[in-house]
């Protein structure tokens, strides 16, 4: 179970640093968009191959369409909820609700098993999850207006996104390799931002100011996915499917240190609670 669990932090790791660079572009679409079109060339030849090599069902097929889907609306909502909210708040929650559901859907779906304390975990991370969102306070009960909602809104709907698409990669994973289904996934994601991106007219100056992020991001955004695909292949999804938000908790200081963003120490203290959760799920969950 050690491997499978590097390969999920380094995956947790490797994502919010993307999403790190995201918040901090220009144009949000662009940005993701090019990340993304970069591996999704390279990778390209390499799904021609395989799938050509294979006799897959329509229902086989079926399912790598609606993962593509799933990435596309997953690539869409993305950049628009980093348009309205903060990374160390939207993260948490969009994050935060497939921490729920993935376990949930595992157990009662695909006959996986979490012990006590893995429940327990998972309450943990909830628990701190809320605390990351704010919405305990004052501030952020019936008095909130409207439009601060939006973006918290937007990350539930991310969050139900994500849900689908693991357990829709998880059977996937049945048919193809790894590197063949993150190919499928990258071809969605662009396929979501693309009309944004056209009708923008900002793909040269993002590239101008901000060209080495996203050579970086290009290697970070697919890396971090494949990752958890290869960790999905060695152990069962409800242990290391909440174990990749490590995420949040990373994100959540790089949102607090670097973007200079607000309640920090509320923030921080959430990330310590989910890391409690997070021990319990990895080790004994």
């Amino acid at each position: 179970m050690l491997i499978p669990i590097m390969l999920v932090l380094a995956s947790g790791m490797a994502h919010a640093v993307w999403n790190l660079f995201t918040k901090k572009s220009r144009n949000k679409s662009v940005f993701l968009w090019s990340i993304m079109m970069l591996p999704t060339l390279l990778l390209l030849p390499s799904l021609i191959q395989e799938l050509g090599l294979q006799s897959l069902s329509p229902e086989a097929y079926a399912l790598l369409a609606l993962s593509a889907v799933l990435q596309a609306l997953y690539s869409w909502m993305l950049s628009k909820t980093y348009e309205l909210g903060d990374l160390s708040q939207i993260y948490p929650i969009m994050r935060g609700t497939s921490t729920l559901l993935v376990p949930l859907v595992g157990v009662i779906f695909l006959k996986e098993s979490l012990s006590g304390a893995g429940w327990l975990g998972i309450g943990l991370m909830l628990a701190g999850f809320f605390v990351l969102t704010g919405m305990g306070t004052r501030k952020s009960k019936v008095s909130v207006r409207m439009q601060e909602m939006k973006p918290l809104l937007m990350a539930l709907g991310i969050g139900a996104c994500i849900t689908c698409y693991v357990l829709v990669d998880k059977l996937n994973l049945q048919q193809i390799s790894p590197l063949a289904l993150l190919e499928i996934t990258n071809i969605g994601f662009v396929a979501g931002l693309t009309p944004q991106v056209l009708l923008s007219g900002e793909l040269r100056a993002e590239w101008k100011v901000n060209w080495r992020t996203m050579l970086l991001g290009a290697v970070l955004n697919p890396g971090s996915y494949l990752l958890f695909l290869f960790a999905m292949q060695q152990a069962p999804m409800a242990h290391i499917g909440p174990l990749r938000e490590t995420g949040t908790i990373f994100a959540t200081l790089l949102g607090v240190l670097l973007l200079k963003e607000k309640q920090g120490t509320q923030r921080i203290l959430g990330s310590v609670v989910i890391a409690s959760g997070i021990l319990l799920v990895g080790m004994w969950g």
